[in-house]
């Protein structure tokens, strides 16, 4: 029987961390770290995800503001946006939540972002700095996992490491940020053959490719820590993710549970970054 690694608590620990930081970048210097949160549009799942960043905002002790634009917002207007938060000394962190209205150019805002409150690490400048391992900020998701196999006091120094997924969100630097913690990765997609044969040379596996259950107890090596980055939804409604739990779990050391797992430290990492972005700043 594995052992469950438990994302909400890990996730509540380091939040108490970033609170208690908080505190005292306040007490300092007398102004809270700033995040800026942007939405375009009416997407549920944006909305839903929006209202999580501003809670945990309130719950670690930051300023926030939130902008909330029509669909028919330009990408004039958009650029204006990002152009006036770049230069607001109060905000030392922009996300501007994707995906985007089909007639915006996602690539052209994320380039807007000032790279040092690019709290997302999606600007191309801090994804190579992430690649010679000089960076201020990781993209949240890679960051969690990190967090959750630290915290659990899995080694990843000479362990094989199979990341299945390429995506620039999640499978890229998830794959960088094993590599610097000395694991030997390999990383898979929808064009590796042998799929299963390779994953079962994982002593550490990420599935990160949005199939719900696919990986199934035959594709994991015993004791492998197996990382479920999915989240889909089942024909019944329910959450479940890339990893077939029922069959996996009982020949894995380490799981992540879907929900549970990796999924509340998402947001938590943003707070992380912005907190990083804020004394950063300050210096």
């Amino acid at each position: 029987m594995a052992k469950i690694i438990d994302g909400k608590a890990i996730s509540a620990e380091i939040r108490g961390e970033i609170k208690e930081a908080a505190a005292k970048f306040f007490e300092e210097n007398g102004y809270r770290p700033g995040l800026a949160v942007v939405i375009v549009g009416e997407d549920p799942a944006s909305q839903v995800y929006v209202r999580n960043k501003k809670k945990a905002c309130d719950e670690v002790g930051f300023y926030s503001e939130v902008y909330e634009l029509p669909e028919s917002t330009t990408q004039e207007e958009l650029n204006a946006l990002i152009d006036k938060l770049n230069g607001d000394s109060k905000i030392h962190g922009i996300l501007c939540q994707l995906p985007l209205p089909k007639h915006l150019d996602e690539k052209e805002v994320i380039l807007r972002i000032d790279p040092s409150k690019d709290v997302d690490a999606f600007h191309p400048v801090n994804v190579g700095n992430i690649m010679i391992g000089e960076y201020s900020f990781l993209p949240c998701t890679p960051a969690g996992v990190m967090e959750l196999l630290y915290r659990s006091g899995i080694e990843i120094s000479g362990k094989e490491c199979v990341v299945v997924g390429r995506s620039n969100i999640v499978g890229k630097p998830q794959a960088m940020l094993l590599l610097h913690a000395n694991g030997t990765v390999t990383i898979c997609h929808s064009r590796t053959k042998d799929l299963s044969e390779v994953c079962r040379r994982a002593d550490i596996l990420v599935a990160a490719i949005g199939k719900a259950d696919f990986f199934t107890a035959d594709m994991v090596k015993e004791g492998a820590v197996v990382i479920d980055v999915g989240m889909n939804r089942r024909a019944d409604g329910k959450l479940t993710g890339d990893v077939d739990f029922a069959s996996v779990e009982p020949k894995a050391s380490y799981i992540t549970p879907v929900p549970g797992g990796v999924g509340p430290m998402t947001i938590t990492m943003l707070m992380k970054n912005t907190l990083t972005s804020a004394i950063n700043h300050n210096k």
